[in-house]
């Protein structure tokens, strides 16, 4: 019997993968146990409002699939023994995730829970599309072969890239930085070079997704994630859910900020100002990765910024009604921690009573969470009807 191709290996993965025809209740039940870690049938049966009947059916049925298991039996309050519960089966699939940057590009893995099993980063000048992609083939590769099991199957790559949205077949108006990246069919062009199937959003998007899976979205169902890095990005969680507007790009929270009279708060300014006293870096990359508080150039920085921060944040609060404003992208946390409280919430006290408003906050997501975030897109495509 002659070998497989690389090809017809990949794509009986994806189609082993991709294998159950999963319902509407089926992909319900799972976001849930996603979301929630393990629960019990009762408990699955509330939150879904389906009979305890068909609840038993469907987990039985995912069972026997491979993406449920068995997990610990929990007390119900009631008499008798406690009840078994169930929750993902880690194992079952893996997802891999993409994050392109202006002078960086990362690749991180998740098993079907949402775990990460590793993240790999390297710094590219210039970012060409040719380059970047054959690094992340020889990652993939990597990774199968060091940190997934023997005959585990990839669901997909999700790719996050700096820029907005302009269209299905046109892809994304990148940064000039990435002008190799610009107005193509992503999609269609690295599922051609990975040999797996890709889904792609904005940078923001993905990152803000990522941060309601691992990072603040563990207890605000509600908040604006602010992607600082070479620009100025974003993305919004309404009701625990990503919201991505009508074309593809809310959260662009910097587009409200009048030319020419608010700097941009972001991390490029930051390099620029640090270079003036002797601290110099080729790429925001370089900086962020040799990042020290106690530069004087972050009390500039956050001098030329705070404003631009604080029109940002109250239009966002004003507007969305947030639990949370979340600071992260590519900037320090320790960078997050210095400006934050120098950044004013505007609000017209009617009676002397302030209105309820947002909470200033770190992002809580360790690792990259651009890259994270871009690997729940396949899993979340295939599997589950809400995240």
């Amino acid at each position: 019997m002659r070998n497989k191709t690389k090809l017809e290996l990949a794509k009986g993965e994806s189609a082993r993968a991709d294998a159950p025809e999963l319902t509407r209740s089926e992909r319900r039940i799972l976001g849930l146990l996603f979301r929630r870690g393990s629960m019990t049938q009762a408990t699955l049966a509330e939150e879904t409002e389906l009979t305890q009947q068909s609840v038993s059916r469907i987990v039985a049925r995912l069972q026997d699939q491979g993406m449920l298991e068995t997990g610990a039996r929990i007390a119900s309050g009631r008499r008798g023994y406690p009840s078994a519960t169930v929750k993902i089966a880690p194992g079952y699939t893996y997802s891999l995730g993409v994050s392109i940057m202006a002078d960086a590009a990362s690749v991180a893995a998740i098993d079907f829970s949402g775990a990460v099993r590793c993240e790999i980063r390297r710094a590219f000048s210039p970012m060409r599309l040719g380059d970047v992609t054959e690094w992340i083939n020889g990652v993939i590769d990597q990774i199968r072969k060091d940190k997934l099991p023997k005959q585990s199957t990839i669901a997909g790559v999700g790719v996050g890239i700096s820029g907005s949205f302009i269209g299905k077949e046109v892809g994304f108006n990148t940064p000039y930085v990435l002008e190799e990246w610009a107005g193509i069919d992503l999609e269609k062009v690295l599922s051609a070079a990975f040999r797996l199937p890709v889904w792609a959003d904005n940078d923001g998007n993905v990152a803000a997704l990522g941060e309601s899976m691992i990072g603040v979205g563990r207890w605000a169902r509600n908040f604006a994630y602010l992607y600082i890095a070479t620009g100025v990005g974003g993305g919004v969680i309404l009701d625990g859910e990503l919201w991505r507007g009508r074309y593809g790009n809310a959260g662009e929270f910097a587009g409200g900020l009048p030319p020419d009279i608010y700097p941009f708060p972001n991390l490029e300014l930051l390099r620029q100002l640090a270079a003036k006293d002797g601290h110099i870096f080729a790429t925001v990359n370089d900086m962020v990765e040799r990042f020290d508080p106690t530069w004087p150039a972050i009390n500039q920085w956050i001098a030329r910024v705070r404003d631009s921060f604080s029109i940002i944040a109250s239009n966002a609060t004003a507007i969305l009604d947030l639990d949370a404003i979340v600071f992260g992208g590519r900037m320090p946390r320790a960078l997050a921690e210095k400006v934050i409280p120098q950044i004013e919430l505007y609000d017209q006290k009617r009676r002397s009573v302030p209105r309820p408003t947002a909470m200033l906050v770190p992002a809580e997501a360790m690792g990259d969470a651009a890259a994270i975030g871009a690997a729940l897109l396949p899993l979340k495509h295939k599997f589950f009807a809400k995240l």
